[in-house]
């Protein structure tokens, strides 16, 4: 009972993935009651992958490209379909980056080494390569 309540607790806080859920649960119980407790949660619906990865994709999604966001996920112990099917939803990747780029710089690189710069900015956002090179290009045919 203890265990379902502070399971109880963590998701009225926010959603979390199973995996989540299990680590936080670690210490107060031993893995059969941990999983019993956590197929119980999803049977009656206070638990759901699916959720959890569409609650962490709409608050994260405007800031991070499609890279960034899998590998997250996944460290989140998301399966790679239930990751997928929301990723699909997302609005074009090229927005996403072209709206951070321009929240972060709005002007186009000058040299390579601003490029370069901006460049790896994106990236570490996790923003594909192609879609870092496609709008760099862009915004540097419009500067021209």
């Amino acid at each position: 009972m203890l265990l379902r309540k502070r399971a109880i607790n963590l998701l009225a806080r926010r959603e979390h993935s199973r995996a989540e859920l299990a680590t936080k649960l670690a210490s107060v119980g031993t893995p059969e009651e941990i999983d019993a407790t956590l197929v119980d949660l999803e049977r009656t619906g206070l638990l759901s992958d699916a959720r959890f990865t569409e609650c962490y994709l709409r608050s994260h999604a405007r800031r991070q490209g499609v890279v960034r966001l899998r590998h997250a996920l996944r460290m989140r112990g998301v399966a790679d379909h239930l990751i997928d099917a929301q990723l699909i939803e997302l609005p074009n990747e090229m927005d996403r980056a072209k709206t951070v780029w321009e929240k972060k710089f709005a002007t186009p690189p000058s040299d390579a080494r601003e490029r370069a710069k901006q460049a790896r900015f994106l990236q570490g956002r996790g923003f594909s390569m192609d879609v870092i090179l496609r709008l760099l290009n862009d915004v540097h045919a419009r500067r021209s």
